[in-house]
């Protein structure tokens, strides 16, 4: 009998389960993970069953899409499909708040070093470089690397990343107004350029030789984003965006959030580097959150006002989220400032950085 066999650490984290299906159906946080990486953590909490174990079900789905690396390429064409790059064409310059709000993630890999001082922590430099990637608020990419540097993490890891997604309305507007002045966030900033179909059917190859020639690492990443991304602007194979958008990433999805799931079994997740995990999480997340407006208020004084400083909160790459939410901060100061489509350059953007941050990471790391 399952009652016999269960003890109070299972029990434990299946009521975890159940509070992540419930943040997913009450409060509609990530719902398209937490709902299925919920009912994965009480699948695998069931004794006797061995569901997660290597001859169960998530154990084979763990096997075949997590630990080879192909679930969060997948998730990442569909994110390229998905995602129109334009306002990063007509606005090249928020690169640079993309790649400022990476810098959560450098010093938290630090931070995550440093909380070996304290006994009881033993974070090599590979787990503290699998947490670190958290600050980028990119759950495929905190997946990906966290399989190859430290698949025993991937799900403290993997539930840090999405939970702290999930909460973006509400860590990153505090942060905002802390750094910014009421003038700032009431900047209006001028329509964008409209930008032509062959800008935006050569803009995957030019990211693509970019990471060919300087990080290869990170191609993987990189690669299949940029290619579900040609698949959306070449206006050719309509059928194979529409089912990288939908039926591919749909799928994926379910299996992805079943397999991360499957991490979350007590033996596994209750330890004291769980608890250091999700701190360190809320922390490179705050600090790449800030690193973005700060940057943002550099480019504001150079530019001589004209860029409002609230679009780089939106350089973690939580797509579309971090942007309606500058636009949200945007929209109290003033009701006529619309950010949503400045804020998108910046944003996807992020996604670019994340995965260029990940490269790095593997590259060095990983050898």
């Amino acid at each position: 009998m399952g009652i016999a066999n269960m003890d109070p650490g299972q029990f434990f984290m299946m009521l975890v389960g159940g509070l992540l299906i419930y943040l997913a159906i009450k409060k509609k946080f990530e719902p398209l993970l937490l709902l299925p990486i919920g009912f994965g953590a009480i699948l695998s909490n069931i004794p006797v069953a061995g569901i997660a174990g290597p001859e169960g079900l998530l154990g084979y789905v763990y096997h075949v899409g997590i630990e080879t690396g192909v679930f969060p390429l997948l998730i990442f064409m569909g994110v390229g499909a998905l995602t129109d790059f334009g306002a990063l064409i007509a606005m090249p310059m928020t690169l640079f708040l993309g790649a400022a709000a990476q810098f959560g993630i450098f010093i938290t890999l630090i931070g995550a070093l440093a909380l070996n001082a304290i006994p009881g922590f033993g974070f090599s430099l590979a787990d503290a470089s699998a947490i670190a990637i958290i600050g980028g608020a990119d759950g495929p990419t905190a997946i990906f690397l966290a399989s190859r540097l430290a698949p025993d993490l991937l799900g403290a890891i993997a539930v840090s990343a999405y939970s702290y997604m999930a909460l973006v309305p509400i860590i990153q507007p505090p942060i905002m107004k802390l750094l910014t002045t009421a003038q700032e966030r009431k900047v209006v900033m001028s329509q964008l350029r409209p930008v032509s179909r062959l800008e935006k059917i050569l803009f995957p190859f030019a990211v693509l030789i970019l990471c060919i020639f300087f990080l290869p690492s990170a191609a993987p990443l990189i690669g299949m984003l940029m290619f579900g991304n040609l698949l959306r602007e070449a206006g050719v194979v309509a059928r194979l965006s529409h089912a990288a958008q939908n039926e591919i990433i749909n799928i994926v999805t379910i299996f992805l959030g079943l397999a991360v799931g499957s991490k979350l079994s007590a033996d596994r997740f209750l330890s004291l580097d769980t608890l250091g995990i999700l701190m360190l999480g809320a922390f490179a997340f705050c600090v790449g959150t800030a690193a973005g407006v700060v940057m943002g208020k550099i480019m504001h004084r150079i530019s001589g006002g004209k860029v409002n400083p609230l679009i780089g909160a939106a350089g973690v790459s939580a797509v579309p989220m971090a942007a309606r939410v500058v636009n949200k901060v945007g929209l109290e100061a003033d009701q006529n400032n619309f950010l949503l489509m400045h804020a998108m350059g910046p944003n996807v953007a992020g996604v670019i950085g994340s995965a260029v941050a990940a490269g790095v990471l593997l590259a060095i790391v990983g050898s």
